[in-house]
């Protein structure tokens, strides 16, 4: 067995946390309402703009024999830098104030998941932050077409009310065989057991975001 296949395999109970989230039922029922939209889109925004400097600080503490992974972390960086500036538009597209967004605070379960990333990069092992990755991608290409499509269809929101959604639900099927690829040529047995653990966690803190989502989000509409 390779060692993405492992690490699918040790974390399948941890994914399933995850998407039993309420919020996920209501998409698929189509009861959904725009303001639990914009709810999530105001916390992607809030943990999808650590994605790039997370990824410096990985890089950086990496040591040298491991510069083949900080060469990947280069790939991944050049391809999902501004993505923060894509949520924020969809939420302007939904009559929401982007704005208020980008000068909030997060909420405690997105601030508590990125605060743990930051942690594992500089505390444990700058490995781990490829548990997030694993989580916040595999999601993506299981669920964002899918919910995209089942928000549009409820609320009759326009294209342009999903970009984040849509583009990374495309974008992260490459990335998926790009990180399993990646994952396979990891080789150092403590390396993987960060990973593993550390996606177990995410997999509970991303849950718990989507938990945390509620229709009274306090963001202003605009005219």
């Amino acid at each position: 067995m390779s060692f993405f296949e492992e690490l699918v395999r040790q974390t399948e109970a941890e994914r399933q946390y995850l998407l039993s989230a309420p919020i996920i039922d209501l998409v698929f029922k189509g009861e959904i309402t725009r303001d639990h939209y914009v709810a999530f889109l105001a916390q992607a925004y809030h943990h999808v703009k650590h994605t790039v400097p997370l990824m410096m600080a990985a890089g950086s503490r990496l040591p040298e024999k491991k510069e083949w992974v900080r060469v990947a972390i280069a790939e991944y960086i050049e391809e999902e830098t501004g993505h923060q500036e894509w949520v924020l538009n969809d939420i302007a597209a939904c009559g929401y104030d982007k704005e208020f967004v980008r000068n909030s605070y997060p909420s405690i379960a997105t601030e508590l998941m990125v605060a743990y990333a930051y942690d594992t990069i500089q505390r444990i092992n700058p490995m781990g932050f490829f548990g997030m990755v694993h989580v916040l991608e595999g999601t993506s290409i299981n669920l964002a077409d899918k919910v995209a499509g089942a928000v549009k269809s409820t609320l009759g929101l326009p294209s342009n009310a999903f970009s984040y959604l849509i583009s990374h639900g495309s974008l992260d099927k490459d990335h998926v065989v790009f990180f399993e690829n990646l994952m396979n040529k990891v080789e150092c047995s403590e390396d993987q057991r960060t990973i593993i653990h550390s996606c177990k966690v995410f997999y509970k803190l991303y849950g718990d975001i989507f938990r945390s989502l509620t229709s009274e989000h306090g963001i202003p509409s605009v005219a």
